[in-house]
């Protein structure tokens, strides 16, 4: 229920201590706002990591192909280890069924890729149908290759969106139109966009079959990105089997640490997360403790409270009032200034990130620093605790006050 006497009094106790109430105050709002700004940039650090897997599927295993740094069986290291259409059933044979495996091949030479009087130097990948799934490609206009084209040898390309827009334009449609890769004509199937950024939208892809007879690659593969179900323990188990099996293929030591490279992106993942996880638990820590530095200012300055009206406490309770209505009032008092400089303090927190978010460029590992409503809430709810609890103890004490002994008090 409203008492319109209590919220007087409160008022006029805050304005007979001004600078008492704004130091109490500023203790709360600084904890609030440190919290939120700590909070805040954990976000920003965390959704600048994500962007850097979002280009990615979260859930594959790079195998590539690299140096011999051992010897074996007479042979001296040094060995470059090419990884070949050979080695594809090998790894299908180690990892879990319903898996996936991917292929690419770069065009490392200088690509030419012309459409009439236009020319473009761009990326060129040879892959397989399910390298669209690796790269979480999304298709903007047709469709990406298929295992038709793979089968059929066919001289098809789908193009990135800005490969698109500097030789047709952005607003002309390419699907069906002919270009030419190197002079070697390809039909376009497709156009994409790519999460990953500007650089991936900078490609074209070609089947990796017809690369082989175009380009003279034979049976040579360059990394083989595979698409797991697997959890963590399970993608590493599959590291040792297929590095074992790959050993025995291509004859080197299967505990060379660089004769192939595994790239765990599952795993990657995981251990961010985790980081993460524990950053966001170490920020809260942090901020509860100064959060609670400002309430143990706010207690005792509402103790230093009790005891200045410690006879007026006296008067009340010996004309009849109920100790229930003396602590409600303290705690109110105690909750009234917490919760306001605390709200304060999340404002301006709030306020101070989205200054950031807009005017600080986005980077490869902090960008769009915020804080989410769930935040917000909790952090409320800390603030009326909080309140509540700084009160509590002074308004205990003078619950118990007696009247004579109050009386007596100068």
């Amino acid at each position: 229920m409203f008492d319109r006497d209590k919220w007087l009094e409160i008022w006029s106790t805050v304005q007979q201590n001004k600078l008492r109430t704004f130091l109490t105050s500023f203790s709360v709002f600084w904890g609030i706002f440190m919290l939120i700004i700590l909070l805040g940039s954990g976000t920003g650090l965390q959704n600048g990591v994500e962007h850097e897997f979002a280009d990615d599927a979260t859930n594959t295993l790079w195998v590539n192909g690299g140096v011999t740094t051992l010897p074996y069986k007479g042979m001296l290291p040094g060995r470059y280890i090419q990884l070949k259409t050979t080695d594809l059933q090998t790894i299908q044979k180690e990892v879990i069924e319903g898996d996936e495996l991917g292929i690419r091949k770069d065009i490392w030479q200088n690509n030419t890729i012309s459409y009439k009087n236009k020319y473009v130097s761009y990326d060129v990948k040879c892959v397989n149908p399910a390298y669209g799934k690796v790269e979480k490609i999304e298709m903007l206009d047709g469709r990406f290759l298929n295992d038709f084209d793979m089968t059929n040898y066919r001289k098809v390309v789908s193009i990135g969106y800005l490969v698109r827009d500097n030789l047709f334009g952005s607003s002309q449609k390419v699907v069906g139109e002919m270009i030419l890769i190197n002079n070697i004509p390809f039909k376009v199937v497709g156009v994409f966009t790519d999460s990953g950024g500007d650089r991936d939208v900078r490609r074209v892809y070609i089947p990796h079959t017809t690369a082989t007879k175009i380009f003279g690659f034979g049976d040579r593969v360059g990394r083989v990105p595979i698409i797991t179900s697997a959890n963590v323990e399970e993608s590493k188990e599959m590291e040792k089997r297929i590095k074992t099996s790959l050993a025995a293929n291509h004859h080197f030591d299967p505990n060379d640490p660089r004769a192939i490279h595994i790239w765990n992106n599952l795993e990657n993942y995981a251990q961010f997360t985790s980081l993460f996880r524990m950053i966001r638990i170490f920020i809260w820590f942090i901020g509860i403790m100064t959060i609670v530095a400002g309430i143990v200012g706010v207690s005792n300055i509402m103790i230093i409270v009790v005891k200045e009206r410690t006879k007026e406490i006296g008067i009340r309770k010996a004309i009849g009032a109920r100790p229930s209505s003396i602590v409600s009032l303290i705690i109110m008092e105690s909750v009234i200034i917490t919760s306001i400089a605390g709200y304060m303090g999340l404002v301006a927190g709030t306020f101070i990130l989205e200054l950031i978010s807009k005017y600080m460029p986005a980077s490869d590992f902090f960008r769009n620093p915020e804080v989410s409503l769930g935040v917000a809430i909790q952090a409320t709810i800390v603030l009326v605790f909080s309140g509540a609890l700084a009160g509590f103890w002074p308004a205990l004490r003078a619950a118990r006050i007696r009247p004579i002994e109050a009386l007596r008090d100068e």
